[in-house]
């Protein structure tokens, strides 16, 4: 065998399963373009690029996921058991759903079969994983980490697109999951945190998976309600909250060098992107009251630069990216603007 077809097997081998998360980070800003045109009244077709390229990076994924397993069985064996590499197995079924979300005004039917596959894969992966831990001697509390938030709190986004496909009682079961199991890994990982040593600076970055669950969890909610109430406002606040602690964090961040896990900034920030634009919706002076402007942006910008840092696109190419959405935050400014001062002229300010 020559070196060069040893390294390409090499590669495949060990090809992890993290990079699927790049996928929630893609639907999420997909999503969230889409809810910017609809209720921010943003440019038209960002939302559907991005679709588009979510769903094509996921097939190319899956392919290479699936040479690994025919080719590497062992190798993909050996990280679902890993104590923490199996928490990122979770992330093909949540992207998935996302697809789902990202998909259901585009292709109702193609959104149904994401979805329904997903769902069904996403319990089945949610039973294993609980079981394991459970049952799997070896497991420790420092092996413990906020990506473990993925494979049981990820049914909180079933509902997205669930309550359209399934109904809402079908919503409710896979956000009941999802919402109980989050007070208890958030408690473990909050003890875990302070009585324990630091996260190692590969996994730091997942500090960010915090915020996806009341984030999501208040899109989900909002799905199920209809209406804004109290806990939903409570799920919107502890998604804020916990945006200005990992604020602090920054300097620490910014510290670090490339891993693969600097995806797990995407999707949480993109569902805060998402939920604020729907607080904005649904209690209009909110925004400019508590957020600025640049905070809807963040999420958009984020994804463009995990993509020129994980060399999916090169550097070139993702200050296109951030140059194409960089006027975004302007027009979010005068949607700000405008709801401070009904009586301004809209059509009129708006060509000014």
């Amino acid at each position: 065998m020559s070196t060069e077809t040893a390294a390409s097997h090499n590669r495949l081998q060990l090809f992890p399963v993290a990079f699927f998360s790049s996928v929630m980070g893609l639907a999420g800003l997909a999503m969230a373009l889409q809810q910017g045109e609809t209720i921010l009244g943003l440019p038209s077709g960002g939302g559907y690029v991005v679709t588009i390229a979510s769903l094509i990076v996921f097939a190319l994924l899956a392919i290479i996921y699936v040479l690994k397993l025919i080719r590497f069985p062992e190798a993909v064996v050996q990280e679902w058991r890993h104590p923490v590499k199996m928490s990122f197995g979770a992330t093909i079924t949540v992207s998935l759903l996302l697809l789902g979300g990202a998909t259901l005004g585009l292709w109702p039917t193609l959104s149904y079969v994401l979805w329904l596959v997903g769902a069904a894969l996403h319990l089945l992966v949610t039973l294993y994983v609980l079981n394991a831990w459970i049952y799997k001697p070896g497991f420790e509390i420092t092996h413990i980490s906020p990506a473990w938030f993925i494979p049981v709190v990820g049914n909180i986004v079933a509902p997205i697109a669930g309550v359209t496909h399934a109904g809402s009682e079908t919503g409710w079961f896979f956000f009941s999951i999802g919402l109980v199991f989050w007070i208890v890994l958030f408690t473990i990982i909050v003890y875990r945190m302070i009585f324990h040593n630091p996260l190692p600076d590969r996994l730091l970055p997942t500090l960010f998976i915090l915020l996806a669950p009341p984030a999501a969890g208040f899109i989900a909610y909002l799905k199920l309600r209809g209406v804004l109430d109290g806990f939903g406002r409570i799920l919107y606040h502890t998604a804020v909250f916990i945006a200005l602690l990992l604020v602090l964090q920054l300097p620490r961040f910014m510290r670090l060098k490339f891993f693969l896990s600097w995806w797990a900034y995407s999707f949480p920030l993109a569902a805060l992107t998402i939920a604020t634009i729907l607080m904005f919706r649904d209690h209009l002076t909110y925004l400019h009251e508590v957020m600025p402007q640049e905070r809807v942006q963040l999420g958009l910008l984020d994804v463009a630069r995990q993509l020129g840092a994980t060399d999916t696109f090169n550097a070139r190419d993702a200050d296109c990216i951030e140059r194409i959405l960089h006027p975004l935050s302007h027009l979010v400014h005068r949607n700000m603007i405008f709801v401070r001062h009904p009586a301004v002229d809209y059509e009129q300010w708006l060509a000014v």
